[in-house]
C-alpha cells in the first residue's frame, strides 16, 4: 500500500522559486565553463602591448573572455568574473561571500561598486577602436537592496549609452537570479588616443 506524499513546501510549488533556481543553476554552469577556459589561459595580469596591437576593444574583451588575454587579478581577489561581452555590453558575475561583509553583516558597498564599475568600464571598452583608450571620470552608484551570501550569485550588466570621440557614458544594473535589483549605476568616461611606444 502506497502512502500519500507529504505536502510540498512553498518552494516546490512557487514558480518564482523554480525560475530562480533554474537561473542560478544556469549561471553556475556558465561560470564553471568560463573558469575552466580562463584556467587554460595566462591567468591574472596585464596584457602586453603586442598582445593587443591592432585589436579593437571588443576583440580585446572577447580574447579576455576566451582566456587568451590575462584578466584582472582583483577579479580573483573579490570573486567575480566576466561572463558575456558584446558591442556596447559587458556582464560580470560575482559571488558574495563572508569576506565581503561589512560589520553589519551585509555585503560592503565597495564590492557592489567594483562589480558595477567593471561592467560599465568593459562595456565602454568594447566600443574602443584600435589605439584608443578610456578612463573613468565619474561613477555614480545607487544601492537599493542589501546583499548577503544567501543570494548565491549576482550579475552586473553594463550597457553603453553614448560613445563619442572624447566622452562615453554607460549604465549598469546589479541583479540576482530571481531578477531582484540590488543596485544600479552610471559612469562617464574620458576617451583618448593611447600613447604610442
Amino acid at each position: 500500500m502506497r502512502t500519500a506524499n507529504p505536502p510540498s513546501s512553498h518552494a516546490d510549488t512557487d514558480p518564482t522559486a523554480d525560475s530562480r533556481e533554474a537561473t542560478l543553476q544556469r549561471w553556475l554552469q556558465e561560470e564553471a565553463a568560463i573558469r575552466a577556459q580562463l584556467d587554460q589561459g595566462p591567468g591574472p595580469g596585464v596584457a602586453r602591448p603586442e598582445q593587443i596591437a591592432g585589436k579593437n576593444g571588443l576583440q580585446q574583451m572577447q580574447a579576455l573572455l576566451e582566456g587568451t588575454l590575462p584578466y584582472a587579478e582583483m577579479a580573483r581577489t573579490l570573486d567575480f568574473l566576466i561572463v558575456e561581452v558584446g558591442p556596447g555590453r559587458a556582464v560580470f558575475q560575482g559571488t558574495p561571500r563572508q569576506q565581503h561583509l561589512n560589520p553589519m553583516g551585509t555585503v560592503h558597498g565597495g564590492w557592489f561598486a567594483t562589480l558595477l564599475d567593471s561592467a560599465l568600464g568593459c562595456a565602454v571598452h568594447t566600443c574602443m577602436l584600435p589605439g584608443r583608450g578610456y578612463t573613468t571620470a565619474e561613477l555614480g552608484v545607487n544601492l537599493v537592496k542589501a546583499i548577503t551570501p544567501k543570494v548565491g550569485r549576482v550579475r552586473a550588466e553594463g550597457r553603453v549609452i553614448h560613445c563619442g570621440r572624447q566622452l562615453a557614458t554607460a549604465e549598469a544594473r546589479l541583479v540576482g537570479p530571481d531578477g531582484t535589483l540590488y543596485a544600479h549605476a552610471t559612469t562617464t568616461c574620458l576617451v583618448f588616443d593611447l600613447p604610442t611606444r
